[in-house]
């Protein structure tokens, strides 16, 4: 297995990225990302892959909100991958908290000491699954994933890294609402929502979703319903009885 090595206070690598906005293309430099502020990395060995789409990108970009109450600036990904498919995998996951930067040549990677052998897989040099938090381009912690087969994601999850920052800070729960356009009711939800600091997923009736579906799985027909850590509150007025 390849040495991995621990960075703590020491600075990132001075590195220019490029990368592919609004179809011109720009450079964005370390400084960029990382001076005078408090930055969250984590790295991950390829967009559209399994574990980092599914799990890995989505809990840090669902607590992005949480770690700005807790004076982190920003959110960054990176990935031993082109801008295209950087952009491209920013869009499908819909990644609004996070920024994503594509280290195409491996030179962030290479000099954080993570770059690592993927050719058993076909993806040649990659980055090895690591998150650290850096303030002002100084390395505060690093989370490593354990050196061993496979893509251990044991250390470097955004939840790990929430409880390194503030161990007292309550989690948001999931909260999922059912909507259609053009709701009052649904527009009151959600602000009484935001209100209260929650961040939700909405899911609109249309084409996919269907009224049926709502009584399939809610047992009304009516929007919006409001479920929470699982649990079913209901319109809202029961989502404004459950915040009373």
């Amino acid at each position: 297995m390849t040495e991995l090595t621990n960075r703590e206070g020491l600075r990132v690598p001075d590195v220019t990225f490029a990368t592919r906005k609004n179809e011109q293309w720009q450079k964005v430099t370390t400084d960029d990302i990382f001076k005078g502020k408090t930055v969250i990395v984590f790295s991950l060995p390829g967009a559209f892959t399994p574990t980092c789409s599914s799990t890995h990108l989505p809990r840090y970009n669902e607590l992005a909100n949480v770690f700005k109450q807790n004076g982190v600036d920003d959110i960054v990904c990176i990935s031993v991958n082109d801008t295209f498919v950087m952009n491209a995998w920013a869009q499908h996951q819909e990644a609004a908290n996070i920024t994503l930067l594509p280290d195409g040549n491996g030179e962030f990677t290479d000099g954080m000491g993570m770059l690592v052998d993927k050719n058993d897989l076909g993806f040649g040099k990659r980055s090895w699954r690591y998150s650290m938090l850096v303030k002002d381009g100084v390395i505060e912690k690093m989370f490593i994933e354990p050196n061993k087969p496979g893509d251990p994601f044991e250390v470097s999850d955004a939840d790990t890294m929430l409880e390194y920052i503030n161990p007292n800070q309550v989690k948001p729960q999931p909260v999922t609402l059912f909507t259609k356009p053009g709701c009052p009711f649904c527009s009151k939800a959600k602000a009484l929502l935001e209100q209260k600091g929650y961040s939700y997923e909405e899911i609109v009736l249309g084409n996919a979703v269907t009224l049926t579906s709502l009584k399939a799985v809610t047992g009304r027909d009516t929007v919006p319903q409001v479920f929470i850590g699982g649990e079913h509150i209901g319109g809202s007025d029961d989502l404004a009885n459950y915040f009373s």
